[in-house]
């Protein structure tokens, strides 16, 4: 077990002796690497073979989910009529730790023949890729860490590292906010997360005036389902919530009194613009089910704990 141990620690601490290698070796070709980029009025079109292609399209990924507009090409099917996909507005983007892989040819000869910038990632500057690419990015000499040389290990988690530094410094110069990112993130646990308030509010609110009855206030709470109502004044301004705890405080007579005699004032609200996250933290801070939201000190809609584990977020 020790030995498996040894293994990986001997592993990573190679793979992170090549991410520190590379953090020394980066010069301008990096910063024109990105103005390259900035200034297409297309799409980057990132392509490699083998594992150089799954970091690839990983990184077209995390381009695309950040602002920069990106698709990945494989370069066998370029050569196969794919190569329509690329255009003049485009940028290309070519992965190879070789720089001679042969499949990544025809895309190379493509931006050369229609003027196409090329960015060319490579670890060795004499490579054919790195020759032809309008910016090279080279990847520093650093040993794989499987200690034979033979399998993509620090080369490929070098080349990841580099494409996330460039569609992180590209996404700063956009000023990408997580407004932007939840656009892109309309689904799961964390677009849910990045949504508003107001994305996953019910706007069927259960209100009652203040001076409703309670046997009012007691078929609103049932009719809603949300088990709670909403108080409000006669401008329309919420001034309390009544829940079950204020109902079994008040159990002795409670028909004989109005809503403003059981409500609990000064109810915690929320603004229909705060993100999701925060409007959940506040619940499970004061462990309450329902939230309204309130705009204006009026209220516009109401979360409830059940919204929240349907789009997984607890």
């Amino acid at each position: 077990m020790n030995a498996y141990l040894e293994t990986a620690r001997r592993v990573i601490r190679t793979e992170a002796d090549g991410l520190a290698a590379l953090i020394d070796s980066l010069d301008d070709s990096f910063s024109a690497a990105v103005e390259t980029i900035l200034a297409a009025r297309g799409r980057v079109i990132v392509s490699g073979m083998g594992k150089s292609g799954h970091i690839g399209r990983k990184l077209a990924a995390t381009l695309a989910s950040t602002g920069t507009p990106a698709q990945f090409v494989h370069p066998a099917e370029a050569s196969h009529g794919d190569l329509g996909m690329v255009t003049q507005d485009d940028v290309a983007l070519v992965l190879s730790n070789s720089g001679e892989t042969p499949e990544i040819a025809d895309i190379v000869a493509h931006t050369r023949r229609f003027s196409i910038p090329l960015i060319g990632v490579a670890s060795r500057p004499e490579s054919t890729l790195l020759r032809q690419s309008d910016v090279a990015l080279v990847l520093p000499r650093a040993p794989e860490a499987c200690g034979e040389g033979i399998v993509p290990t620090t080369s490929t988690t070098m080349t990841l590292a580099l494409g996330d530094a460039l569609a992180i410094a590209l996404m700063e110069h956009r000023q990408f906010t997580p407004e932007h990112f939840r656009t892109f993130h309309p689904g799961g646990k964390l677009g849910a997360r990045l949504s508003k308030v107001g994305d996953l509010m019910h706007q069927e609110i259960p209100l009652v005036r203040e001076d409703a009855p309670m046997s009012e206030a007691l078929l609103t709470i049932s009719q809603k389902g949300f088990g709670v109502t909403g108080v409000t004044d006669e401008a329309g301004a919420l001034t309390g919530i009544i829940t079950d705890g204020d109902l079994r405080r008040h159990m002795d007579g409670l028909l004989s009194r109005n809503a403003a005699e059981v409500m609990t004032r000064d109810p915690r609200t929320i603004g229909p613009e705060a993100l999701a996250e925060t409007a959940l933290a506040q619940m499970q801070a004061r462990k309450i089910t329902s939230l309204f939201a309130v705009a204006e000190g009026k209220p516009v809609g109401i979360l409830h704990i059940h919204d929240f584990l349907r789009t997984g977020m607890v």
